[in-house]
């Protein structure tokens, strides 16, 4: 029995040997298996420095247990003390693999494989494994051989023989000696097939690129032609039956296990198409079909089995392919798009554990250093490698990235590899999520030789590397653009002039040399504000790159900053308020109204702020009039006091547009608005405001001017049309209506007078000449129409609409509310249209035939000439007028009846008919999504173009911009035109139902 004494004292030892069950340590070196090396110092320092000490010796008793007799034992435990070699070999890989323990448990002489310390056993290839699989003649002595070759490997690993990329080659050589032996055995169980075709095995992926992991899917293509005086159809199925049963061989479990999955899903087609094709067939697909990643992926592909001369036609008939893939159309953003979507399929619950996918994960380094090369390997083979490392060295070399950069890279690269193969190793499964469990963190972290706290140091150095590679996988292709135009410190390589103008056009710029020229006046020099201007382009320029015209993106943040280049604010708002920056970048690459609006008045830039003189909310129309009428009092004159409401509205409209921008495009922190509606409604609601309080505005500074506080009449004006429903668009006109109201005691012509006068000088003063966009007023929906008097007293009012009023009119006071002026008469006013607009007995049939048939009129006379009908956004089929006079008409018709129809809003409307049971809650919907869509094109036009429109643009580069605000990717602009022609055909045969039929 052990004494007290000794026990504390061998206790205390193994804690210090770093042993985190000390009892259950000191059971297993008591035992019988042990004794003879019980005492031996050498074993407990050697377990000591294991990833995993307890592990590491509970394998090494399962091992001595398992060997065949005491000789056997007494040879393995000898060996153990006196070659440091197999001690530090065999003792690693048990502290850092249970599954290979697990191994050796089964298979007890194959720790001889480590005994051997010869030079061609530091850095073996595909010969030595191929030696070393040899005898295997089935899929279970495959398997065998197999984990006896990944001892080698994983045993150079842990002890520091081989770093990260070397045992990353050996694995993917181990794996094409693999597939030679898997496809041998599959050709003599069926030697007839082989006979008839020639098969080559091209592996792709992390295998082809010489840096596969531990637990990998291996992806390999397969290619075949006939055998001389084959059929190629037999020969073809014969290829296909010998790559299937490789397959098989590799994948399935026996009771060794499984090797590794052989994946063939990159073929053309993927798991749909045929599993071998000829060469022609290969390159008839890639020519005619492929997508962008697919020739991304081709980047790696590298023959490694079958008929090796056949898999080389491969590749040399397809390089010229994927060398010309950077010219593709949205090539850049297809790249992007599709890391995009790997990072969102991540569940919410791995993504911060998930090491290969995440962001900052090796993923990023691998996409970003492909990009790279698709764009400037086409010019320079010296960057065709497969291997990530390799060809971040070289444009490194290049002068593509920037040195620095790089080197932070590979080290980043470096360390998560290393931590993704520790992970692996442990229990030999295909993983990439860093485990929860203090234990297995404690085993990565001292494996990697973190062993001061092993957990607390393996999370830091892991956030710090990913950290890194989240904050240089997107600039990696940016700032050397920079570089490219700017001094450089000796020995510096810069990317050249050709390069830079390659790299541009890839990312869509139309005219790279202009590129330059703006990046060079913005970036160069050794002032602080060129410094500052270095930092944010490589970050901006990519957020220009994701909109439909970079070009203007960079121009429009070129005359920013030079209008506001001396404002201390301007920089270290971009530079230090988190959204200012990519709000920016969004708003003057979106099209051309949004940057107008910033270029008359750049300081409105403070908006897109996240601080608290910031914000794109819009604001309340009280809080607008406040401002205005302010603005207004402060003012001298006339057209002073309108030059400042206007001031105002411009910077508002600035804002609305910013927001709708950023909410239609989303950023990298928030996603875009998925409610189309609601963005209508945002955008509708303010400027609606926005313009309520400019004619009030107006109104006060007209009547302040030539009558003082007090006119000699009560003058109000109504909202019409899209106004008064509170649905403008960017480039609407005020439609409106003037009413007037004599004061006790005024004389009557007096009072029109100034009331006709207050109407021209404010239709005038709202258009003069000026930096801000004018403000259209509209009267012609007014009695009489262009031919009546501008302005009327309430009773001329009810005098016409007593007599004379006509069912269009009833239809056009749907849309009527007050807006500025004396809100008692506005009041009035409505009390005297409503028995109008909401018939007690609702329509008769006369009435309805008469608005079907000025509506038919209007879509056969109106329609411009040469305009597609289906495309109109306005008149077209199943658009904004096929909508709106179909609610018109369930309100004349019911709006008596039912309260919730009183209403100028046409969503409001439609959805209150709907409540109500007068069209299904299919058909409103339907109908309302019509409206929307093309109330967002109508927006999206004028955002883009700068000017109103009822038609989608025709040049390409704005029907694309329209396209991003909708939501479409680049490259969809088809999708764009064929799903609102599908939504407005839908919303047709409901008109065609409600109005026409109903």
């Amino acid at each position: 029995m052990t004494a007290p004494g000794r026990r504390s004292s061998t206790f205390t030892r193994l804690l210090r040997h770093g042993f985190t069950d000390p009892s259950a340590a000191e059971r297993l070196l008591d035992g019988a298996e042990l004794a003879p090396v019980r005492a031996d110092p050498v074993l407990l320092d050697a377990l000591g420095a294991t990833a995993d000490p307890d592990l590491a010796l509970l394998g090494l008793v399962r091992l001595v247990e398992a060997q065949d007799g005491h000789t056997a034992q007494r040879e393995l435990l000898d060996t153990l003390i006196a070659s440091k070699p197999l001690r530090d070999r065999l003792l690693g890989v048990l502290g850092a693999s249970a599954a290979l323990a697990d191994h050796l448990a089964r298979h007890p002489q194959d720790w001889q494989a480590l005994a051997m310390y010869e030079p061609r056993d530091l850095h073996p290839g595909v010969e030595e494994f191929e030696r070393g699989l040899a005898e295997a003649d089935d899929p279970v002595s495959l398997r065998v051989a197999y984990r006896r070759c990944l001892l080698s490997i994983a045993a150079r690993d842990v002890c520091g023989t081989t770093d990260v990329a070397q045992t990353a080659a050996e694995l993917a050589d181990l794996a094409t000696a693999t597939l030679r032996a898997a496809l041998a055995i599959a050709r003599a169980a069926a030697p007839d097939d082989g006979a008839l075709c020639r098969l080559a095995v091209v592996a792709m992926g992390k295998c082809g690129g010489h840096e596969l992991n531990y637990v990998s899917d291996v992806d390999v293509i397969f290619v075949g032609e006939a055998a001389d005086g084959a059929d190629e159809g037999k020969a073809i199925q014969a290829a296909t039956r010998l790559a299937s049963h490789m397959m098989r061989i590799c994948s399935e479990s026996t009771v060794e296990g499984s090797i590794w999955p052989v994946d063939a899903n990159l073929r053309p087609e993927g798991r749909n198409g045929p599993l071998v094709r000829t060469l022609s067939s290969h390159l008839a697909y890639y020519q005619r079909w492929a997508k962008t990643w697919e020739f991304q992926a081709l980047l790696k592909a590298r023959p490694v089995a079958g008929d090796l001369a056949l898999g080389d036609q491969y590749v040399q008939m397809l390089a010229p392919l994927v060398w010309q893939a950077a010219e593709r159309e949205n090539f850049v953003p297809d790249v992007q798009k599709m890391r995009r979507r790997v990072v969102e399929n991540i569940p919410v619950a791995e993504i911060e554990r998930e090491l290969k996918l995440g962001p900052g994960g090796l993923r990023d380094v691998e996409f970003a250093v492909q990009l790279l090369q698709l764009v400037h390997g086409r010019a320079d083979t010296s960057l065709r490698s497969g291997t990530t490392l390799d060809a971040l060295k070289a444009l490194a070399a290049g002068g593509y990235v920037g040195r620095a950069d790089a080197v932070q890279l590979d080290a980043a690269y470096r360390f998560l590899r290393s931590m993704e193969h520790r992970i692996q190793l442990y229990r030999l499964r295909r993983t990439h999520l860093v485990p929860e469990g203090e234990a297995d963190l404690r085993r990565i972290g001292r494996s990697l030789g973190l062993r001061t706290d092993p957990v607390t140091e393996l999370n830091r150095e892991w956030k710090r590397h990913a950290s890194v590679v989240r904050r240089l996988h997107e600039k990696l292709f940016y700032r050397p653009l920079l570089d490219a135009v700017a001094q450089l410190a000796p020995g510096e390589t810069r990317l050249s002039p050709g390069a830079a103008r390659e790299r541009l056009v890839a990312l869509g710029y139309a005219d790279p040399a202009a590129a330059l020229r703006h990046l060079e006046a913005l970036a160069s020099g050794v002032t602080r504000k060129a410094a500052i201007q270095r930092t944010l382009l490589p970050v901006l320029l990519g957020w220009f790159a994701d909109s439909a015209d970079p070009d203007a993106g960079l121009l429009n943040f070129r005359k920013v900053s030079d209008a506001l280049g001396k404002t201390p604010w301007y920089l270290r708002l971009l530079r230090d308020e988190g959204a200012a920056a990519e709000n920016l970048a969004r708003v003057l690459s979106a099209g051309r109204l949004a940057p107008d609006l910033l270029m008359r008045a750049p300081e409105a830039v403070a908006l897109l702020g996240d601080g608290a003189a910031g914000g794109l909310e819009a604001r309340s129309r009280a809080h607008l009039e406040q401002e205005v009428l302010a603005a207004v009092s402060r003012a001298s004159g006339g057209e002073q006091a309108v030059t400042a409401a206007r001031g105002v509205r411009r910077r508002e409209l600035f804002r609305t547009a910013a927001a709708d921008i950023v909410a239609s495009y989303g950023t990298e922190e928030t996603p875009a608005v998925a409610d189309q509606g609601a963005l209508v409604d945002r955008v509708g609601a303010a400027i609606s405001d926005l313009t309520a309080a400019t004619l009030s505005g107006t109104l006060r500074a007209v009547v302040r001017d030539t009558w003082g506080e007090t006119l000699p009449t009560r003058f109000a004006v109504i909202g019409m049309g899209r106004f008064g429903g509170h649905e403008l668009n960017y480039g609407s006109d005020a439609d409106v209506l003037f009413v007037h109201e004599p004061r006790e005691g005024a004389d009557e012509q007096e009072a029109a007078r100034a009331a006709n006068t207050v109407v021209s000088e404010m239709r005038r003063l709202l258009q003069l000449p000026s930096s801000d966009p004018p403000l259209l007023i509209d009267a012609d929906l007014r009695p009489e129409g262009k031919s009546g008097p501008l302005v009327r007293t309430l009773k001329s009012y009810a005098a016409y609409y007593r007599r004379w009023s006509l069912g269009w009119e009833s239809q056009a006071l749907l849309r009527a509310e007050p807006v500025a002026g004396d809100e008692d008469l506005g009041r009035r006013f409505i009390e005297l249209i409503d028995p109008l607009r909401y018939p007690a007995d609702g329509l008769g049939d006369d009435a309805v035939r008469e608005i079907r048939r000025l509506k038919a009129r209007m879509e056969s006379e109106r329609m411009p000439r040469g305009a597609d009908p289906t495309l109109h956004t306005k008149l077209g089929r199943g658009g904004l007028s096929d909508v709106e006079w179909t609610v018109q008409l369930l309100q004349l018709r019911h709006g008596a009846t039912e309260p919730g129809l009183r209403t100028t809003r046409t969503r409001a409307a439609l959805a209150a008919a709907s409540a109500a049971g007068l069209l299904s809650e299919e058909d409103a919907e339907i109908l309302d999504e019509a409206w929307v869509l093309a109330t967002r094109v109508r927006n999206a036009v004028m955002l883009v173009r700068g000017r109103a429109g009822d038609t989608f643009p025709s040049d390409g580069r704005e029907l694309a911009a329209v396209g991003r605000y909708l939501g479409y990717e680049a490259g969809h602009v088809g999708d764009l035109l064929d799903g609102y022609r599908r939504t407005t055909r839908r919303a047709r045969a409901v008109v065609d139902d409600l109005f026409y039929g109903g």
